[in-house]
């Protein structure tokens, strides 16, 4: 499992790892019924403490995405919802945008002219 951070990204370290954990069971790389890494092993490979890492497992675990068994670690119980995954990643883009100056209705007509582009 290849996980990366942003440094520039402005979000709490904790949210990152979060979401590149969720873009990983989203993504097919981390199964249902998997087991994840030791949060040592995650926050030793991320070049954070191993308490931010635990935290985002627990939120992933709020969110139904995971699963903690005492002596069997923590296993992904499903995948996220892809409205709700891409929900996250919209707020991202959101965000991202108004730190350039533009507003929703700017980024709405940008997707337009990408899916135009795309089609």
């Amino acid at each position: 499992m290849l996980l990366t951070l942003d440094l520039n990204d402005p979000r709490p370290l904790h949210e990152q790892v979060a979401a590149a954990i969720r873009r990983a069971i989203g993504a097919g790389d981390i199964a249902p019924g998997d087991r994840l890494p030791p949060a040592r092993d995650l926050a030793h490979a991320l070049g954070v403490n191993a308490n931010t890492v635990l935290r985002s497992l627990r939120d992933l675990r709020d969110e139904g995405l995971l699963e903690f068994r005492r002596g069997r670690g923590v296993s992904v119980l499903r995948r996220p919802d892809g409205r709700t995954a891409l929900r996250t990643r919209v707020r991202d883009l959101l965000d991202e945008a108004a730190r350039y100056g533009l507003t929703s209705d700017d980024v709405v007509a940008l997707v337009k002219d990408v899916g135009k582009e795309m089609a």
